[in-house]
């Protein structure tokens, strides 16, 4: 298997997993994915965060925020790997529970990862809300 199709099985399963737990009310999958290394960041939909504190109150929110996710799909339209380095853009479509109000919405998102002990980690996310 080439470093390209490791990493996209990652992305498809363990990182995927991640997510749907986060909008199922637990991070702790997320938090497993999360580079432990500085710098980490967040440039998010509904908060930032630079730093391993700020990001872990943003986990800390969401999964105070989320419930009962119904859906969610990683529609991936540019990837690539460069050594020990990896990049996301591709939209994600989500149902979920925001408060215990359902909410179906998509945001466009990138990520950048990087391996750590051999194992792709996420360093920096960006999202922010599709609007028509």
């Amino acid at each position: 298997m080439t470093d390209l199709e490791d990493f996209l099985t990652w992305v498809r399963t363990t990182l995927r997993d991640a997510e749907v737990a986060l909008h199922n009310g637990d991070a702790g999958p997320r938090r497993a994915i999360w580079a432990s290394d500085e710098p980490v960041s967040i440039l998010g939909a509904w908060r930032n965060a630079y730093g391993h504190r700020e990001v872990e109150e943003v986990f800390g929110f969401l999964e105070q925020s989320f419930s009962d996710c119904t859906a969610y799909e990683f529609e991936l339209q540019v990837y690539d790997v460069v050594g020990d380095a990896a990049y996301t853009v591709g939209l994600e479509h989500t149902s979920v529970s925001v408060d215990g109000e359902p909410r179906t919405y998509t945001l466009r998102a990138t990520q950048v990862y990087r391996r750590e002990g051999g194992v792709w980690k996420v360093a920096h996310r960006h999202a922010d809300t599709v609007t028509d």
